[in-house]
């Protein structure tokens, strides 16, 4: 009744998350990119409003 996992390697690379790549990192850290992006969001919460209310 005993079941064999013939997987049995503790560090195998699927354990590991995968690491950002340079863009992603910039992108986390720039304040540039994320002053951008909440405008863009921002803008699109408002159109998204304004449908709403007619």
């Amino acid at each position: 009744m005993s079941r064999e996992n013939t997987n049995r390697e503790p560090y195998q690379q699927a354990y590991y998350p995968p690491s950002p790549t340079a863009l992603t990192l910039y992108m986390r850290t720039s304040i540039v990119w994320q002053t951008l992006r909440f405008f863009v969001i921002n803008l699109k919460i408002l159109l998204l409003m304004s449908k709403s209310h007619h």
